[in-house]
């Protein structure tokens, strides 16, 4: 009985500890997100600045799988080269083992003070990034409350003979240790958890040094797998060369460093005697070596890469573009005529997500809510595609024309894009809701949200014409569409009100879901068409004079 109440104890610390690190990651990502993710763009530029920038964001995140992404979503876009993408994952690598190097001192004693602060932050903060923060503060104050729980646990039982026998394996083979950190960090999705929990085994005494070196070593492999094993199923080429190449480095690292472990242990003993801070030390040692080697050499290493992982012709990917070719940028006309067409591609994908959000609206079909969830991902990926192929295209070789064309196109696919957010997180956001807490739009409802997507439809139809022809006249009659379209929203505002009034009557009080999703919902569909008209009509009517600045009188 109490080896079972001891071993959920022991569970119930580690499953601390994971909680603690998720709360820290998500804590960051929500409160700096858009400015790491901002900072990690503007540093691709070369490898040194790459390096830092990937150290200084995975150390406020705590995830180097978090800073990947960020890189192979920039790399898939084309956006940046893979040798800079390579010295990010070198420096996040590194960022990694900082938590670990903090946590290793005595710092138990703060972990009540976090809580309180994070508590206070979380519940009286007045904006999202202080209470945010908040969550960073209580996931911190968890981590420690973890780790000196796990070293009460496993104290009064390292002389236990099973538990002896049962790290007698991985205290004789340091392969077998190396193994079992890289599985153990590939389930948990976190190496500084496996880290800090080797780290308490070993100051424990439960481990001998070396059997920790080798679960460490394993524990940065298992980090690498996670991105390699995800982007085999799905992703750009250029990400799963990024990924790859971070799990051949740390592979190679392994290699070289597991036969070395006897004689790196007694110098880091002689050097640092305090075991845990030794495992620390060596984490840290053990990715700052890795940068120093590959730093240098990622150009032919990328070179290496892109031979053992070719670009991959998918042709039933809409989110792959099929016309932006690449030798047809000496010529801008001829490239720009292919962005428009893969722009007119954009076009076609939204239509899609159009009829099929009038099914979610009105209909009972769940699943169109994550299909249109998933074609909003395509229109992302062919925006950033043909951003990415206009922004190669040499500037002095533009002529004015170009330069005007470019900037149309520019404004079309934005806009596009940002029709497409607002169907897949605003509109579908109303669906679910609707048919998850069993809500129903009236007969005159369901007529009046179709007729306002079957205008919808007819004027993105308009928006490409207008888009492919140049036309004033049809860019003209789109921008009339706004006017309509708002007098539209604003009649169908107020029948909906006055349906709730005739309904609250007979039935009592409506209640106040009811009143306020459907007008979000015209609301929301109406920026829609908002886009539609910047993106489409206004450029053709501004570069002809025909646009006003204002709508407002003079004074």
């Amino acid at each position: 009985m109490d080896t079972t109440l001891t071993l959920l104890d022991l569970c119930g610390a580690v499953a601390l500890l994971l909680w603690g690190i998720h709360m820290v990651q998500t804590g960051v990502q929500r409160a700096l997100g858009p400015h790491l993710r901002r900072l990690l763009g503007v540093a691709l530029g070369n490898r040194v600045k790459a390096l830092a920038a990937g150290l200084g964001v995975t150390a406020l995140l705590q995830s180097s799988t978090a800073t990947g992404l960020m890189v192979a979503s920039f790399a898939g876009a084309g956006l940046v080269a893979v040798v800079p993408a390579l010295a990010v994952m070198l420096g996040a690598n590194i960022g990694t083992t900082l938590i670990v190097q903090v946590l290793s001192f005595d710092v138990a004693r703060a972990a009540p003070v976090l809580v309180l602060v994070g508590v206070i932050l979380f519940r009286r903060g007045a904006t999202p990034r202080t209470r945010d923060l908040g969550r960073v503060a209580i996931g911190l104050g968890l981590m420690l409350m973890a780790l000196a729980r796990l070293v009460e646990v496993i104290t009064p039982y390292e002389d236990v003979p099973a538990l002896r026998v049962l790290l007698g394996a991985v205290a004789t083979d340091r392969l077998i240790a190396l193994l079992l950190g890289a599985v153990l960090t590939w389930a948990a999705h976190a190496s500084v958890a496996v880290v800090l929990l080797v780290m308490s085994f070993t100051q424990a005494g439960v481990l001998p040094l070396e059997a920790g070196m080798a679960l460490v070593l394993g524990a940065n492999l298992g980090s690498a797998l996670n991105p390699v094993l995800e982007g085999a199923r799905d992703g750009e080429a250029a990400g799963r060369r990024v990924a790859l190449g971070n799990l051949l480095t740390r592979a190679l690292g392994c290699l070289v460093a597991l036969p070395c472990l006897g004689l790196i242990g007694p110098h880091l003993v002689t050097w640092q005697p305090d075991l845990s801070r030794a495992v620390a030390d060596f984490h840290t040692a053990f990715n700052l070596v890795l940068a120093l080697i590959f730093l240098p050499l990622l150009d032919p290493f990328a070179a290496l890469l892109r031979r053992l992982v070719p670009e991959r012709i998918d042709a039933h990917d809409p989110g792959r573009p099929i016309h932006l070719d690449g030798a047809a940028l000496e010529t801008p006309p001829v490239a720009l005529g292919a962005a428009g067409r893969e722009a007119l591609r954009m076009a076609d994908v939204l239509a899609e997500m159009m009829g099929g959000a009038g099914e979610a609206l009105t209909g009972g079909d769940r699943t169109k809510v994550a299909q249109i969830r998933r074609m909003d991902d395509t229109l992302d990926r062919l925006n950033a595609a043909i951003k990415a192929y206009l922004v190669r295209l040499d500037p002095e070789s533009l002529s004015e024309d170009d330069e005007r064309r470019v900037a149309g196109l520019l404004a079309f696919t934005t806009n596009l894009e940002h029709a497409g957010d607002i169907l897949s997180r605003n509109v579908m956001t109303h669906a679910a809701k609707r048919l998850k807490r069993g809500l129903a739009f009236s007969a005159e409802g369901k007529a009046e949200v179709g007729a306002l997507l079957a205008r919808l439809s007819a004027n993105l139809s308009a928006a490409g014409a207008a888009f492919l022809t140049e036309d004033p006249r049809a860019a003209r009659r789109l921008a009339d569409e706004k006017a309509v379209f708002r007098d539209l929203e604003a009649r169908a505002t107020e029948a909906h009100f006055r349906r709730l009034r005739e309904a609250g009557r007979i039935a009592g009080p409506v209640p106040a879901e009811a009143t306020t999703l459907y007008p979000d919902l015209m609301r929301d569909l109406k920026r829609v068409n908002d886009h539609l008209v910047a993106g489409a009509a206004y450029p053709i009517l501004e570069s002809r004079g025909a646009l006003r600045s204002s709508r407002l009188e003079a004074p």
